[in-house]
């Protein structure tokens, strides 16, 4: 079977133990250890799936309005649903299910192709505002793109909206360069060059050059 399929098709406990690092340790800020989940779409409880996407409106809703990609609470939802999408979750501590405001934060992310390539691909990084700018983003990068090692996929993916320029930096520090298949300028036929509103970021996951083969798993 091809190493994406693979992964994909693990229980969410043998895809935790194959690709995680071991163990997951706890994120600590300000003297606080927020606790770090793995869940998938399909386990994610429907408590924790509206304040995830409640983190999403929130921090990204008016980038989404302004791109043309725009913004759509509905098909947002129907995107977090999508099978193969895992979530690391930053629980408060202490905090019970059904605690308002028990998601600190959260990354999304999904094993597949991209362009021909075995991508780990980052969906969404969002984190209450009290935990922005403390590095806790870069240790969640760290975690899904040790995933992508582990699993042996070429480089780690993501999208950046252009007027975002504060991500734009942030992946950039961690070593992203805009992609070869990001969109371009198009001139159209009056002669207007229409800028695209996002970029495609990627990074290498490989010491050498990435390669567009699949391996096969029995």
């Amino acid at each position: 079977m091809p190493r994406i399929e693979y992964a994909n098709n693990l229980t969410l406990g043998a895809y935790k133990a194959k690709f995680f690092p071991a163990p997951l340790d706890p994120i600590t800020s300000n003297g606080i250890s927020y606790h770090l989940k793995l869940e998938s779409s399909s386990t994610l409880s429907d408590h924790d799936f509206d304040e995830c996407l409640s983190l999403i409106a929130n921090s990204s809703a008016n980038d989404y309005a302004s791109s043309s990609i725009g913004w759509s609470p509905k098909t947002k939802r129907r995107e977090m649903k999508l099978p193969d999408l895992r979530y690391i979750l930053l629980i408060r501590p202490y905090s019970p299910p059904a605690a308002n405001h028990r998601i600190q934060g959260f990354l999304s992310f999904m094993l597949t192709y991209e362009d021909g390539y075995e991508v780990v691909y980052c969906y969404e990084l969002h984190l209450a505002p009290a935990l922005q700018r403390l590095g806790i983003g870069k240790q969640l990068m760290g975690v899904m793109e040790q995933v992508g090692m582990n699993a042996g996929v070429d480089k780690s993916m993501l999208t950046v909206f252009v007027k975002n320029q504060a991500a734009s930096k942030f992946y950039e520090k961690l070593g992203y360069s805009t992609d070869d298949y990001s969109p371009e300028p198009r001139k159209l036929r009056n002669g207007t060059v229409k800028m695209p509103t996002y970029t495609i970021l990627s990074k290498s996951l490989r010491d050498g050059p990435v390669h567009q083969e699949t391996e096969e798993h029995g």
